[in-house]
């Protein structure tokens, strides 16, 4: 089949059950373990929704995590209303998706067209103009603009030690600290993230790692067969295909 863009959709109680589970929290009953009702106390999903790989199951249902909740994904459809700003950065038709990484060259970030194929099974976080306060000060309203950024593309160099006084100086002091979090790729495959807001730091701020390196555009048009539409993003950076930034908040279209 084709290779498609999901965006991240955890299944949620009912209000009735989150009741009743933040009771039982409460309740310090730490010898009892709480029974979901799965059919009945969560809230409806689409029918394309599928649970996250590690989820587990009971007589073929998923069952809800620590926190009650399904981690899930949905497909991102052409033109969908509810995932417009993961819609813009995928392309069906090339089967491409506008990707941000690093450039061959020490210090130059690139903006790029990067086959689906070349990123199946892998997530990826969407960064923009309309996500999450856009820490990175990306496009505008007027002109939107989205990209999509592999998780561990971006390997911290000089990591902290393994100590809260040593990582809160690292995010305080270097320059490679000026970013939201840390996820750690241990040895047995797990991930362990850990936000700025875990220690009470402030985000975002006036300057980011991420927006303190040159980015340059590469797209080249004659690659792909298709039109891309005259609004798209696609469209837009492949006018700019070679032209340099000094940061990613300098892109602009005409």
């Amino acid at each position: 089949g084709q290779p498609y863009l999901w965006a991240r959709l955890d299944r949620k109680p009912n209000k009735q059950a989150e009741k009743r589970f933040k009771r039982f929290l409460y309740s310090l009953e730490d010898c009892k373990e709480f029974v979901w009702n799965v059919e009945e106390d969560f809230k409806p999903v689409p029918d394309t929704w599928i649970p996250a790989k590690d989820i587990e199951f009971s007589n073929g249902n998923p069952l809800p995590d620590e926190n009650g909740h399904m981690p899930g994904w949905v497909p991102v459809e052409k033109n969908s209303k509810q995932y417009c700003w993961h819609s813009s950065v995928v392309n069906y038709e090339a089967e491409v998706a506008l990707v941000l990484k690093h450039h061959a060259d020490p210090g130059l970030l690139e903006i790029s067209p990067v086959p689906l194929s070349e990123i199946l099974e892998q997530t990826l976080e969407l960064i923009g103009t309309n996500i999450n306060a856009n820490p990175y000060g990306l496009g505008s309203k007027k002109q939107p603009v989205h990209l999509l950024v592999p998780h561990g593309a971006f390997e911290i160099k000089n990591p902290p030690a393994l100590k809260q006084n040593d990582i809160l100086s690292w995010f305080e002091g270097c320059s490679e600290g000026k970013v939201e979090g840390i996820v750690w790729h241990c040895h047995d495959g797990c991930l362990i993230k850990l936000h700025r807001h875990h220690l009470g730091l402030r985000w975002p701020l006036a300057e980011t790692y991420l927006n303190s390196h040159p980015v340059v555009v590469a797209f080249n048009r004659t690659k792909y067969d298709c039109d891309f539409e005259p609004k798209s993003l696609f469209h837009h950076f492949s006018k700019l295909d070679g032209q340099r930034f000094d940061r990613l908040q300098d892109i602009k279209f005409d």
